[in-house]
């Protein structure tokens, strides 16, 4: 084991947003030559920090007869310093005593100077924020959870992991949008988001299946969605771009636009931050509906505009994935995966159907009985393109990454 590395270490995955801070913990198996990173041995959220929401704990810990409880704030703390109290207390109490080599965090935009995990200074957060209205919904909760930990945890690295890495070496023709050279020199281009997703997901199909490491075609699809072609490992290209706007419809996010709504919006009179809260917050699933930005809330109402709402997202991927597949000259394995593709099973069918043509083949009971606990294939076995749920595991991936750097 390399000398700055002791026994019963352990790295801290980390994913902070506005309401809810995800964690795992991750054992450092102790390898001389080679240290990797084990099974997680707990892991949870804690629910409630926006202003005035109420903090719960869930986490693995737990006994099937517990439920979540709320959690009491001790006074003059805010949401995030209750969470961390929480956190530390319970590495603190855990069995196997383990301490923190490294804190790993999700960072969803890297720009153009971070294409791989870093441990964070003072300079290079400064360099982040300046990514903040790129991804307003996470680029700003995912800094200042940096800053906290690096307070509460002093003297641990604080790693920064990002969306944007696994798509580095995308091609040129892919990167570029058509506007000025002067603008892509600026950084005005496609970057992709649901990197450590989509580097779980990969990774881990390719150990099961040939077909994985040609051309995939991976979904992850929940309240933010996207698709990536990936060939031989590699991303080859994805469906969001310069923000973590673009792409699909999602939860409460547009996806692609003409340009000419923005101009005719402008023209409108709507403000910059108008167009951010519309564009970010407003629109998607909820907007469409009127109703949620929750796929189950849509599935169970029996209000046409809900299931409209549904019809178009639905038809957007559809619509999205032809292109990519285009791109790529055909797939070989399509693979599911985030909130609604590991769980919406009337989703993965509307999807494969819309597909068929390619010589996809889904097998219906399969498809029924998958777990979103296993990497399960749902194709017939007669199926020219095999079809996968893989949960996801964006903790694990960061963890491995900040175990690289140690």
């Amino acid at each position: 084991m390399p000398h700055h590395l002791q026994k019963n270490q352990a790295i801290l995955a980390v994913n902070i947003g506005s309401s809810s801070l995800k964690f795992s913990l991750y054992p450092i198996r102790p390898d001389a030559t080679d240290p990797s990173i084990g099974h997680a041995a707990f892991s949870g959220s804690v629910q409630g920090l926006e202003p005035g929401g109420t903090i719960i704990l869930e986490h693995s810990g737990q006994t099937d007869q517990e439920r979540p409880a709320a959690v009491m704030q001790e006074p003059n703390e805010d949401g995030l310093q209750a969470a961390l109290r929480i956190l530390k207390g319970l590495i603190e109490n855990h069995d196997h005593g383990m301490t923190i080599a490294a804190v790993a965090h999700r960072v969803v935009h890297g720009g153009d100077h971070f294409s791989k995990a870093v441990v964070v200074t003072a300079e290079i957060l400064k360099s982040l924020h300046t990514l903040d209205p790129l991804a307003p919904l996470h680029q700003p909760h995912n800094l200042r959870g940096i800053q906290a930990f690096t307070q509460y945890f002093p003297g641990v690295p604080q790693v920064a992991c990002f969306d944007t890495a696994f798509h580095a070496d995308i091609a040129p023709i892919e990167r570029t949008f058509p506007l000025t050279q002067a603008l892509y020199a600026q950084g005005v281009k496609r970057y992709g988001f649901h990197g450590l997703s989509y580097h779980y997901i990969s990774t881990r199909l390719m150990r099961q299946s040939p077909a994985a490491g040609k051309r995939l075609l991976m979904a992850h699809l929940g309240n933010g969605s996207s698709l990536c072609a990936c060939i031989g490992g590699k991303s080859f290209s994805t469906t969001m771009g310069f923000s973590a706007i673009g792409g699909l419809m999602m939860g409460t996010r547009c996806g692609d636009l003409d340009p000419g709504v923005v101009l005719y919006l402008v023209q409108r009179g709507m403000k910059a931050q108008d167009l951010e809260n519309l564009f970010y917050r407003e629109s998607g699933l909820k907007g469409l509906s009127g109703l949620s930005a929750d796929m189950r809330t849509l599935r169970q109402s029996s209000d046409a505009q809900a299931a409209f709402a549904i019809q178009v997202y639905t038809h957007r991927v559809i619509r999205e994935a032809g292109g990519l597949i285009a791109a790529m000259g055909g797939v070989d394995a399509i693979a599911f995966a985030g909130g609604i593709g590991e769980n919406d099973r009337i989703l993965r069918h509307e999807l494969c159907r819309g597909l068929e043509f390619l010589g996809l083949e889904l097998d219906a009971a399969a498809n029924q009985t998958a777990s979103h606990q296993h990497i399960t294939p749902i194709h017939r076995p007669g199926s020219k393109v095999e079809i996968w749920v893989v949960p996801t595991d964006e903790g694990i991936i960061a963890a491995e990454e900040a175990l690289a750097l140690l």
